[in-house]
């Protein structure tokens, strides 16, 4: 359903973003390898119309992730959020493609002290971009104490910290609120709880698949669900604070287990998949 523009905080909706109160945060990079049989990008020539794709991964070949696509964050400190989960490096218990789709499952497991695991991969180091639209279809994981993300961060993250380097969430979901995804902003402007985002209710979202995107121009950040406009960023006095979209930014996926928005993990939980279709950059 259609949303009108509006700009909303809400504060019971925290970032969950690599870079609050990560202090020891473990990023794995490995490098591209020159014979990949799983490029991403495209070699099309852009048309500022965001029509081109530029850079895709449609899960297409069984097992582990592509290496040249994507990396993982490792550990289990918390995140700034007081998560409960240890982000394991491309376990396939965590994550594997099967029958063309990306698979991301957060598992009750004890391992290095935590009572759950789960996988965070990004495209840091490995593709990043500035204004384009991106699609992404997923179907969520259910399950209370989930919380799924399809976000981005600016790749000056590792200079400037957050939320200085700017934070995009395409689609978060929490479990205990089945249905409820929100799409949020955070930067200098507003941050953790003061945001800037807009929620909206689908009530299939963790039995079908259903395309969460935005289209990042250098106007606004339009939120969509199904090409569907539901939340518009687009503040009239664009600054620094307010406005570091000027950059590249890297796209992440994730599920999380509890912490601040997550919130209570019944004792009945095992475990739960978010399935992902395809992930696609148009410029």
């Amino acid at each position: 359903m259609f949303r009108p523009f509006i700009i909303l905080s809400f504060s019971f909706l925290l970032l969950n973003c690599s870079c609050s109160g990560n202090e020891n945060e473990e990023v794995v990079i490995t490098p591209p390898s020159e014979d990949s049989t799983c490029p991403a990008t495209t070699g099309l020539t852009p048309t500022g119309n965001y029509d081109v794709l530029i850079w895709a991964d449609e899960f297409n070949e069984d097992g582990s992730p592509c290496s040249d696509n994507w990396t993982y964050n490792v550990g289990d400190n918390g995140w700034g959020n007081n998560e409960k989960q240890y982000y394991k490096f491309n376990d396939p218990d965590n994550v594997i493609i099967e029958d063309g789709l990306l698979k991301i499952t957060a598992r009750r497991e004890n391992y290095r002290g935590a009572e759950f695991t789960s996988t965070r991969m990004l495209t840091q180091d490995k593709f990043s971009f500035v204004y384009g639209k991106v699609e992404v279809r997923a179907k969520l994981p259910d399950g209370g104490g989930t919380w799924p993300a399809i976000w981005m961060l600016g790749d000056n993250i590792t200079t400037v910290g957050w939320p200085e380097c700017g934070e995009i969430d395409i689609m978060e979901h929490v479990g205990n609120r089945p249905g409820w995804t929100s799409s949020a902003i955070h930067n200098n402007a507003g941050h953790g709880g003061g945001y800037f985002g807009e929620e909206q209710y689908i009530q299939d979202a963790t039995s079908e698949f259903h395309v969460y995107g935005i289209l990042w121009t250098p106007e606004k950040i339009e939120f969509t669900v199904d090409g569907v406009e539901h939340f518009t960023y687009n503040p009239s006095d664009k600054n620094t604070n307010n406005w570091p979209y000027t950059a590249k930014q890297f796209l992440i996926l994730n599920i999380a287990m509890g912490g601040d928005l997550g919130g209570n993990i019944p004792s009945s939980f095992t475990e739960s998949t978010m399935e992902i279709d395809y992930v696609r950059v148009y410029q």
